[in-house]
C-alpha cells in the first residue's frame, strides 16, 4: 500500500508539473467579452436606479457582487468545457492551477470589502479602485500559463485602479462608472488578446 500511495503521489506530481508548463486554454474570448457586457449592463442599471450610490453603498456593492458572481459562473462553466476539449486528461490539473493563481486576489477582494464595510465604512469609495488593482494582480499571477500579452490587460487594470482611486479622492463618492467602464474595457481587451492568441472565438457551455 505504501508503494501504491507513493506511485499515485508521483503521478499527481508529474501531472501538476506538466500542467504548470502547459498553456491554459480554458478561457474563451467570447465569454470574456460577455463579462464585459455584464459590467456595462450593471453600470447602466445602477445609474438608472441608484440616485445616490454613496448613500446606498449596500445596493451598489451587492449589484457588483452579483455581476462578479454571474461572470465567474459563466467563466467557470466554459472553463470546464474548454479544458475537457483542449487539455483532455490534464483538464482537472489545469483548472486547479488556473483557480489557484487567481484565488488569492479574489479572496482578498471579498475580505477587503467586508473589513472596510465593518470598520471603515467612510473609506468605501476606495473599493472600486482597489478591486481593479487586485484583478490586475490576479492576471499577472496567471501570465505564466496564458498568452504573455495578457499582461497588457493586467497593466490596464493596474493603471485604471490607481486612476479611479485618484479621481474618487476628489469627491469620495461612489459611481457605477468607476466600476463599469474599467471592467468593460479590461474584459474587452482580455477577449481581444485571447482571440488573437488562439484564433478561437467559440463558446462551449
Amino acid at each position: 500500500m505504501r508503494d501504491l500511495d507513493k506511485a499515485l503521489a508521483d503521478i499527481v506530481a508529474i501531472r501538476s508539473q506538466i500542467a504548470a508548463g502547459t498553456a491554459f486554454r480554458g478561457y474563451g474570448p467570447a465569454t470574456m467579452a460577455a463579462t464585459g457586457a455584464v459590467a456595462l449592463i450593471t453600470a447602466v442599471l445602477q445609474s438608472w436606479w441608484l440616485d445616490d450610490p454613496t448613500a446606498e453603498p449596500l445596493a451598489f456593492f451587492i449589484g457588483w457582487f452579483v455581476a462578479a458572481a454571474l461572470s465567474g459562473l459563466v467563466i467557470g462553466i466554459e472553463m470546464r468545457a474548454r479544458s475537457r476539449r483542449h487539455h483532455s486528461g490534464l483538464a482537472d490539473a489545469m483548472i486547479h492551477q488556473a483557480v489557484e493563481q487567481f484565488l488569492p486576489a479574489g479572496v482578498a477582494g471579498v475580505l477587503l470589502a467586508v473589513v472596510m464595510w465593518k470598520f471603515a465604512a467612510e473609506t468605501l469609495w476606495l473599493l472600486p479602485g482597489l478591486w481593479q488593482i487586485l484583478v490586475s494582480l490576479g492576471i499577472f499571477a496567471s501570465v505564466r500559463s496564458l498568452p504573455r500579452t495578457v499582461a497588457l490587460a493586467g497593466a490596464w487594470y493596474f493603471a485604471s485602479g490607481f486612476a479611479v482611486v485618484a479621481l474618487a479622492s476628489q469627491t469620495k463618492l461612489l459611481s457605477p462608472w468607476t466600476m463599469g467602464l474599467p471592467f468593460v474595457i479590461g474584459q474587452s481587451l482580455m477577449a481581444a488578446i485571447l482571440y488573437v492568441a488562439s484564433g478561437d472565438h467559440d463558446v462551449e457551455v
